[in-house]
């Protein structure tokens, strides 16, 4: 009977087929310890000189690492595995004998970068693999968190005539006899969509030409961007809200174990619940001037060089990393920040009518030192506001002509916000660099492999 490691707790005391990978190896003499991996986990096989034939103990001790193999035995209980079963075995046969494994893991500080050079045979060791398996379980959430509130999935071209976030941002490409652009975001495309369905969901690939070397950016990223007619700012602010609850919770009940390998201290996520803290961005500018005065005082030499940065573009300003970072340091929890300054955001946005220097928007900070995972608005949804401010921004109006029409013809509050995957996976597992929480990391400095 073939098995796979994850279903083995199910055939104790049965004589069972696992085909996989030598992942390590340990024992001398007469006994060796396989650690074998299929891809659902990883399994602890007993090679026992006595038990298999003397071919085949030979093999077992002299295969490398990353060798392919299939192993026959007997699952038996073993209560010191995290499994609770390992293998006996009776015979392996090799596949793909392999030496020199490129990837051997030995300083106590690995170097990162030559792994992510190796990047196609690290996905294969313990902590980047149980990254991306958060990862699929996260998109698998989202996935479903819309599909079970009846969204429609709505998917926004890869190649724009135009920038929805900004043109120093854009990566060029030549289209035939004209210009086209990688898409920033599928928001304008979404919508379209959210007045002809009432809600739709937008799920792809994004890309950002910024130059920056921080550990929250990548030129390639996943977004998901629900957008949702008749749906106003409160509206947005709730919808982010239950969305990142779902996906969190998700992920601590699905991938326990995964979790466990990061050795993640997942406190703060299950500290993740609604209502989270809102407030203004001029109220975050306040909390933000009261911490910078503290860590200044503190006599801790990090808080002080932290003191430096805050604040540090002045209080009409976007937040910057050091901002968000203190803000999640002071909830320890995800902080909604609304009612930006106008001019820092998007031309999409729609003016706050309380006081028109101010946009109706939000962005969800997270907790250690992650940061902005949620950006959103309500958009607005004026003809003629939304032409000024098009005029404004300097944005091509035949590239957004089309997107003109939509307040033309049946226009209505609406509003929507995209999500970061690979920050939310960041936050959620833990990992230092956004690059670790996406397959094949794509940034300022790496485009291969």
């Amino acid at each position: 009977m073939t098995v796979t490691v994850r279903t083995l707790k199910d055939s104790v005391d049965h004589e069972v087929e696992l085909k996989g990978w030598m992942y390590n190896r340990r024992g001398s003499g007469k006994l060796l310890f396989l650690q074998v991996r299929d891809g659902t986990g990883i399994v602890q096989v007993v090679v026992n000189k006595k038990d298999v034939p003397e071919p085949v103990f030979e093999t077992a001790k002299r295969i490398g690492i990353e060798s392919s193999i299939i192993v026959r035995g007997r699952v038996t209980k073993d209560d010191r595995s995290a499994l609770g079963v390992e293998l006996q075995c009776s015979d392996l046969s090799v596949i793909q004998e392999v030496h020199d494994y490129p990837i051997q893991i030995t300083e106590d500080v690995p170097n990162i970068d030559k792994l992510l050079d190796k990047r196609h045979l690290w996905i294969r060791s313990r902590v980047p693999n149980a990254i991306l398996r958060v990862r699929s379980e996260v998109v698998q959430a989202i996935r479903d968190f819309y599909y079970q509130r009846g969204y429609v999935l709505f998917d926004a071209p890869m190649f724009t005539p135009a920038s929805c976030e900004g043109s120093s941002t854009l990566f060029e490409v030549p289209y035939f006899d004209a210009t086209a652009y990688l898409s920033q975001s599928g928001q304008l495309y979404g919508e379209a969509g959210a007045l002809a369905f009432g809600k739709v969901v937008v799920f792809g690939p994004t890309f950002r030409a910024e130059k920056s070397k921080t550990r929250r950016h990548l030129t390639e990223f996943w977004m998901v961007e629900p957008e949702v007619a008749f749906l106003e700012l409160d509206g947005v602010m709730d919808l982010a809200e239950q969305q990142i609850q779902y996906v969190v919770g998700r992920a601590l009940e699905r991938c326990a174990e995964e979790l466990k390998v990061l050795e993640r201290d997942t406190a703060i996520l299950q500290q993740v619940s609604k209502p989270f803290p809102r407030i203004s961005h001029a109220e975050a500018q306040v909390v933000l001037a009261k911490l910078k005065a503290e860590f200044a005082a503190s006599g801790n030499e990090e808080l002080q060089k932290l003191s430096n940065d805050i604040l540090k573009s002045g209080p009409d300003a976007d937040l910057g990393a050091a901002d968000e970072t203190v803000i999640g340091m002071h909830f320890k929890q995800c902080v909604m920040i609304h009612r930006y300054p106008r001019h820092v955001k998007a031309f999409y946005m729609k003016g706050d009518p309380a006081d028109p220097t101010k946009a109706l928007c939000v962005d969800v900070i997270a907790p250690e030192g992650v940061g902005e995972i949620v950006g959103g608005s309500q958009r607005e949804d004026s003809l003629d506001e939304l032409l000024k401010q098009i005029e404004h921004h300097k944005v091509p109006m035949e590239s957004v002509e089309w997107f003109v029409d939509l307040r033309r013809y049946g226009s209505v509050p609406h509003g929507g916000f995209g999500m970061g995957v690979e920050r939310c996976v960041q936050w959620i597992t833990g990992c230092q660099h956004v690059r670790e929480a996406i397959p094949f990391p794509r940034t300022i400095y790496r485009l291969n492999p």
